[in-house]
């Protein structure tokens, strides 16, 4: 049995041609009606003449290439003037005379090359068209003929308007999937950053710590214990973040939240960094953009910590309002020989865009003691 509901959709996906060709049948076929003869195009008021063999060529002529006005728009424009200067020079008048405007806006609107020369070629057989109706006994008249022209070249300009404005929204839909490639590429970098960064530098530090801790051998197996384990959540985070980049990927993908804050403290002790960690409130669920970039700031701002201030006591608080998430992190002034990797200082400028992306507020300052404080208020629109 024929399935119904997919012939649109075979439809659509059927050559251009086969989807062009009825209204060209239909055109033809309503030129050879008896009741619409003698009522088509009539350029140069020639007297009517009956039908005959060459009235049925001049309909083929002039329709059916109508079915490849979009495919082949050159060699429908030339059929369809052959096939319209037979009609008017043998004066059927048929209904069929319409299809030159329409195979001038489909080449004006389809023709990819030599515009300019198809203009003037058309232009220039026009004018012999004029004379040969002018010396057959039309009483038109050069304002007539001048007219006519005219009407045709708004049909031209129609398709050269078509033609444009499509040109202009292919640019625009480019510049667009540029921008939210170039927007994803951004998000993917800050993650990346945000992942790598906190991992590998608790990481660092957890190696340079066991160093020092070869004569006591139960401290030093806790400490490869918390490198091993850091290194599995890295994997784990980073095959997270891989599987965005994945077409197929389940769109249930776990992003990180302020649920996960105890475990991100927790490994940032074993690292060595003394954290307090306080909560306020309870925080939306399920969790939003504002849970997300929390979470984000209080793991970028640990990151910090081991790298800038390792060993010195640090201060997370973060609260959950009505309207809005605040976290507040902070270091003392003291800090520990303890070498730490560098940073580029795109962590934090990240985070500031993402807060300014929901109308919050994000400041980094450094404190007298030479410690650091990073506030951020984050509106987090939860229901009241």
């Amino acid at each position: 049995m024929i399935d119904f509901r997919r012939v649109p959709d075979l439809w659509r996906r059927s050559d251009v041609a086969v989807r062009d060709f009825p209204f060209a049948l239909l055109l033809a076929v309503a030129s050879l009606l008896p009741a619409l003869r003698g009522h088509g195009t009539q350029l140069g008021d020639l007297p009517a003449r009956p039908f005959d063999t060459l009235a049925v060529l001049a309909i083929a002529l002039e329709c059916l290439p109508l079915a490849v006005r979009r495919r082949w728009p050159a060699i429908c424009l030339v059929l369809v003037s052959l096939g319209f200067a037979l009609d008017q020079l043998r004066a059927y008048h048929t209904v069929s005379g319409t299809a030159l405007p329409i195979a001038l806006i489909s080449a004006g609107a389809h023709l990819g090359r030599h515009r300019r020369t198809a203009v003037a070629l058309l232009s220039a057989t026009y004018l012999p068209l004029a004379v040969a109706l002018d010396r057959a006994g039309s009483d038109e008249g050069l304002e007539g003929y001048v007219t006519f022209y005219l009407a045709l070249v708004l049909a031209w300009g129609i398709g050269a308007w078509l033609r444009s404005t499509r040109t202009a929204e292919a640019e625009r839909r480019r510049h667009i999937a540029e921008a939210t490639r170039a927007a994803e590429r951004t998000r993917i970098a800050r993650e990346l950053h945000d992942v790598v960064t906190h991992h590998v530098t608790a990481m660092v530090v957890q190696a340079e710590a066991a160093r020092y801790l070869t004569a006591a051998p139960e401290r030093l197996d806790a400490a490869l214990n918390a490198v091993t384990d850091t290194g599995r959540r890295a994997i784990t985070d980073l095959r997270h973040l891989l599987d965005l980049l994945n077409p197929d990927h389940h769109p249930d993908v776990r992003t990180p939240s302020v649920r996960e804050l105890q475990t991100l403290v927790d490994q940032t002790r074993r690292a060595g960094q003394p954290v307090e960690f306080t909560e306020e409130g309870e925080p939306a669920e399920p969790a939003g953009s504002a849970e997300y970039v929390a979470y984000r700031i209080v793991q970028e701002s640990l990151t910090n910590a081991l790298k800038h201030a390792h060993g010195s006591r640090t201060v997370v608080r973060v609260r959950y309002g009505e309207r809005e998430i605040s976290v507040e992190v902070g270091t003392d002034g003291s800090s520990s020989r303890t070498v730490s990797p560098g940073g580029s200082g795109r962590g934090l400028a990240g985070l500031r865009e993402r807060v300014d992306a929901l109308g919050g507020e994000l400041s980094a300052d450094r404190r007298a003691d030479g410690g650091f404080v990073v506030r951020a208020h984050i509106p987090a629109g939860r229901p009241s």
